[in-house]
């Protein structure tokens, strides 16, 4: 009885003695991936972005500051260029008007007729000439008889040729003077031979010393000129 007690706890013991289910292994985890570092191509990105950005902004800046500059450059010229009629000299009108007893025109102008002439120092292209008397309240000189032009021939300078207010702007040989007046062919003077040619659309007054006198000549509209301005006489 004895010994059947002591196989029983011998045996109990030993199944006991098995593997030890109160603190099991932790089973082995799986190994976590790395995940790959994008944060530096981002940086990248965005870098070349304000990079990209800041180069288009110096270069809109810098046209900007080109186009402001001209703006400014063409505003003192038309300011230097613009006379402000301050000053008068007048003579007793010969108009029937009995309102009006005193033509006048501004200083340093010359009167022929109802017009006042002046003749701006600098050689401008024929667009630039035409503003630069626009901004005086007169334009281009409009020619309309053979008296007209050899009183305005009488204060230039041969070696120069001056713009007048004629211009072809289409290009299709239907010449127009600035101010509306309609194309007189009877009344036109041209040198022989002129116009031309069909690709100058703008019309100077020059003199040609083998035929020793004054007269129109077709030219490029860019070419830098001479000019002659012309405004109505002023009447007080």
């Amino acid at each position: 009885m004895a010994a059947e007690i002591t196989y029983a706890e011998l045996r109990f013991k030993a199944e006991s003695s098995g593997p030890n289910t109160d603190n099991p292994a932790a089973p082995e985890g799986k190994p976590t991936p790395q995940r790959s570092n994008l944060s530096l191509p981002k940086m990248l990105v965005s870098l070349l972005i304000f990079l990209l950005l800041a180069i288009i902004f110096c270069i809109a800046f810098i046209i900007f500051f080109q186009k402001y500059s001209q703006l400014l450059k063409e505003k003192k010229t038309l300011k230097e260029s613009t006379q402000k009629h301050t000053e008068l000299e007048c003579k007793r009108s010969n108009s029937s008007r009995k309102d009006k007893v005193w033509s006048c025109c501004p200083k340093n102008w010359t009167s022929f007729s109802s017009y006042c002439y002046f003749y701006p120092t600098g050689a401008k292209s024929w667009a630039e000439s035409a503003e630069r008397c626009s901004g005086m309240d007169a334009h281009l000189v409009v020619i309309t008889s053979k008296e007209e032009q050899d009183f305005i021939t009488e204060n230039m300078n041969i070696k120069t040729a001056y713009y007048v207010g004629l211009s072809d702007p289409q290009g299709q040989r239907h010449w127009q003077w600035v101010d509306q007046t309609p194309y007189n062919e009877s009344a036109t003077f041209w040198h022989p031979n002129e116009p031309s040619d069909k690709d100058e659309h703008c019309v100077m007054l020059n003199y040609r010393p083998l035929l020793q006198q004054w007269g129109w000549n077709d030219a490029r509209c860019e070419l830098l000129q001479g000019s002659v301005c012309e405004m109505v006489n002023i009447y007080l």
